[in-house]
């Protein structure tokens, strides 16, 4: 029997006494060598599993207006900048130098907000100077002037100094996707969403922007893929990711089937058109597309019961399990290689996302904070002799 004795800090405050107990028969096969524990990934504790074996520090709350947190993303091009979406109120907040001592935040909240920024589950960020991100209401956003099923990704500006969260710093808006969990960045203004309401994974071409505050949509295109082959989780969003970047491979959160799914967004052949079509655009569905399973997360030990959030770093898959608020890590061949219970309210974790240094940041929307995960050295992993 081998164990491993973990020292930890937990907002700032050291704690020790956690034992990793790995069963092993230490002289077979190893003429008496100690077993090696195994190697895990540094910023979810390398193989302890437990909170205590990582560095959480909350760099957000309610006090930077923070309202259901949902996703968050640093910005490609200003990694100073990390963008975060609130459902509570609509909003978005833009937090400059996260966890430093001149961190700032500007909070956006502005005319119509409740249309073009209504509710958001997910952002995704671009290289191309604007962002998109996709709401999960099927309400009546502007009156009686759309009905329920008129919503859809909204297209933004990535300047931070113009971004308001409002109708002046919108630059398109293309619909007919409610319910919308998940948003993924692919090309251009290429943007694919997890459509709740059509149970579909559909691509939105918003093309050439229509530039701020305007109407014209008729340039757009929208494809609406694997419709009834995904399902959404109420409240729970479902985000996705290209890997290699920009490549058709889309790595999704089915929230509600308790996996990891893939789509080769490259097959399929074109379908019917889709009804209704409120911006005159180009908007049929694909048939045949592939989307297989990557991961089962209910076959997994422990249990992936609804993953949430997503992002692909380093190698290795990161996803959040919004049921147990536990962070699971796994390699491109879909082996899970690290999992972190953090000891977060169930229902906490959300959108997760890394910056330029490799420290992990989670949503937490029961908490109404962002949360920052750093490695600790990795000298408090020591053996300790039975």
């Amino acid at each position: 029997m081998t164990k491993w004795t973990v020292a930890g800090v937990c907002c700032g405050l050291v704690l020790t006494g956690c034992t990793v107990v790995q069963s092993a028969d230490d002289d077979e096969g190893s003429g008496g060598a100690a077993a090696v524990p195994p190697p895990g990934i540094p910023v979810l504790g390398r193989y302890a599993h437990v909170p205590t074996s990582v560095q959480f520090m909350p760099i957000a709350s309610a006090i930077d207006q923070l309202n259901v947190v949902r996703d968050l993303a640093f910005h490609p091009l200003n990694p100073s900048e990390l963008w975060v979406v609130n459902r509570g109120d609509n909003s978005a907040v833009i937090v400059t130098n996260p966890g430093q001592p001149e961190q700032t935040s500007k909070w956006a909240n502005g005319i119509e907000s409740q249309h073009f920024l209504a509710q958001p589950s997910s952002l995704a960020m671009s290289p191309t100077g604007f962002f998109a991100t996709c709401h999960e209401t099927d309400d009546l956003t502007q009156g009686n002037i759309t009905p329920i099923d008129f919503m859809g990704p909204t297209l933004w500006t990535s300047d931070s100094d113009e971004f308001n969260g409002d109708v002046f710093s919108h630059y398109d808006m293309l619909h007919n996707s409610p319910n919308c969990m998940g948003i993924a960045w692919q090309r251009d203004n290429v943007y694919w969403v997890f459509d709740g309401f059509h149970s579909s994974i559909t691509m939105y071409d918003f093309r050439v922007d229509h530039g701020p505050a305007g109407t014209d949509h008729t340039d757009g295109i929208v494809k609406r893929y694997v419709e009834g082959a995904v399902l959404w989780l109420e409240n729970v969003p479902s985000h996705m990711q290209f890997d290699p970047p920009g490549s058709n491979l889309l790595y999704i959160a089915d929230t509600g089937h308790s996996r990891i799914a893939l789509l080769d967004t490259a097959t399929g052949v074109q379908g019917a058109p889709v009804p209704p079509n409120y911006d005159g655009t180009d908007q049929s569905r694909v048939d045949n597309a592939i989307i297989t399973t990557f991961i089962d997360g209910l076959a997994l030990d422990p249990v992936m019961a609804t993953p949430s959030g997503l992002a692909i770093h380093d190698g290795h898959m990161f996803v959040t399990d919004n049921a147990t608020s536990t962070i699971f890590a796994f390699d491109m061949q879909a082996n899970l290689v690290d999992w972190l219970h953090t000891d977060l309210a169930p229902g906490s974790l959300m959108g997760i996302t890394f910056d330029a240094l490799g420290q992990l940041y989670v949503a937490d929307a029961l908490a109404n904070q962002v949360v920052r995960i750093t490695a600790l050295p990795e000298d408090v992993l020591e053996e300790d002799a039975p």
